[in-house]
């Protein structure tokens, strides 16, 4: 059955165009929800933007992560919002109603991917699919109370998917349990090329640094004492000498370099009416000259160099996903932008690593998830989701 319409607003309403499955598999008892920027067979794909949903054909195939899903036997049940080409953080989209989050009342379910994770909080779906280039699936992961991946950048087929900022995108999913989480993994991602044995945990001091108050900190305690009972005592680690929020800067410019190159040419030609500050987060990328951009592009290179020696084949970094619980939905301005930068100055890590990550739903602040996150390897996908199973289920 298609969900047209829902108490959440997580759902697009394009129709009820049923899209076959395999009769069996290993995700046959399991449906599935997908984020507005894939291809789905007998529908447009709309990118958050009324005037892109009105240009897209009615595709005749899937985007080969959303078949993935279908070969395996889950059961697709319509397409989630996101916010306008998911240039945001927020969920909070002024052509849709915004999705609701029923895990923090009054609260954003966070964005980009904002349709995918409101409908799995509300049990409307068992997982669904959601992107990925600066937090789009681990924020709403961590507002939402749901787990959450980001891949290891490049891992999986992100094709036949609207691109944000190529060298940052990935494909990754959110599941309300740990078992539908790992059942997932095993189709969503495969088998890690080799076997990875993931001992050695460090604690980001200067990421922990981020969060909001010592609430946050106190909150988390408990669900780092659960790593801890994993993997033994943390190593303390500063991911970022030079200070996270260098890190932040060359992810912002590289991000907003390649968005405007994706997508500049399309703002400029329609003229679309965009939430506050999607625009201006696009414009942003074609006032950078080729000399910032090469400048960002170094800095990435020994970031990226900085973090595979720190992680090296062993480690594990923990670290908490965003400073805080979600926002406030009336949060603006100012606020709201020292807010995303701090989340970001976190986020960034992975992103500019291309290292998976995922966020784990762990810990509470007044009734409100806080997710507490691990980042390990390069290819490491699957044994950092055992381990992150095993660490929730201990």
């Amino acid at each position: 059955m298609i969900i047209r319409k829902d108490a959440v607003n997580a759902f697009l309403d394009y129709g009820d165009v049923g899209v076959p499955s395999a009769a069996d598999g290993p995700l046959e008892d399991l449906t599935f929800a997908v984020k507005d920027i894939f291809d789905v067979a007998g529908y447009p794909t709309g990118g958050g933007s009324p005037v892109m949903a009105a240009e897209s054909p009615i595709h005749k195939s899937s985007a080969p992560i959303v078949q993935k899903m279908l070969d395996a036997g889950a059961r697709f049940v319509g397409k989630t919002q996101t916010d306008e080409l998911t240039f945001s953080m927020n969920g909070q989209n002024k052509h849709f109603p915004e999705p609701v989050n029923v895990r923090a009342e009054g609260r954003i379910t966070g964005g980009s991917s904002s349709g995918s994770a409101a409908a799995v909080a509300a049990g409307l779906c068992d997982f669904s699919i959601g992107s990925d280039t600066g937090g789009s699936v681990r924020t709403p992961a961590s507002y939402c109370g749901l787990w959450g991946i980001r891949p290891t950048h490049g891992r999986v087929d992100n094709s036949r998917g609207m691109p944000l900022a190529p060298s940052f995108d990935t494909v990754g999913y959110f599941a309300d349990e740990a078992e539908i989480f790992a059942r997932v993994a095993a189709v969503f991602l495969g088998e890690d090329r080799r076997v990875f044995a993931l001992t050695r945990l460090m604690r980001a001091e200067d990421a922990f640094a981020q969060l909001l108050s010592d609430r946050e900190a106190e909150a988390l305690a408990p669900a780092e004492g659960k790593v801890v009972d994993i993997l033994g005592d943390a190593t303390s680690a500063t991911v970022a000498p030079e200070g996270l929020d260098r890190w932040y800067w060359t992810f912002r410019r590289l991000q907003a370099v390649e968005a405007w190159k994706i997508h500049g040419q399309w703002i400029e030609s329609h003229d679309p009416d965009m939430t506050p500050g999607v625009r201006e987060r696009f414009e942003f990328g074609k006032t950078l000259g080729e000399d910032e951009r090469r400048e960002a592009e170094a800095s990435r290179k020994r970031q990226r160099a900085r973090m595979e020696e720190f992680i090296g084949e062993d480690g594990v970094l923990m670290l908490p996903t965003v400073p805080a619980i979600a926002p406030k939905r009336d949060l603006a301005g100012e606020a709201l932008q020292a807010y995303r930068e701090r989340a970001l100055s976190i986020l960034c890590i992975a992103g500019l690593a291309g290292l998976p990550q995922i966020s784990m739903p762990l810990a509470e602040v007044d009734g409100c998830p806080l997710g507490l996150s691990l980042i390990g390897p390069r290819g490491s996908d699957r044994a950092l989701v055992t381990l992150a199973v095993k660490i929730a289920q201990s």
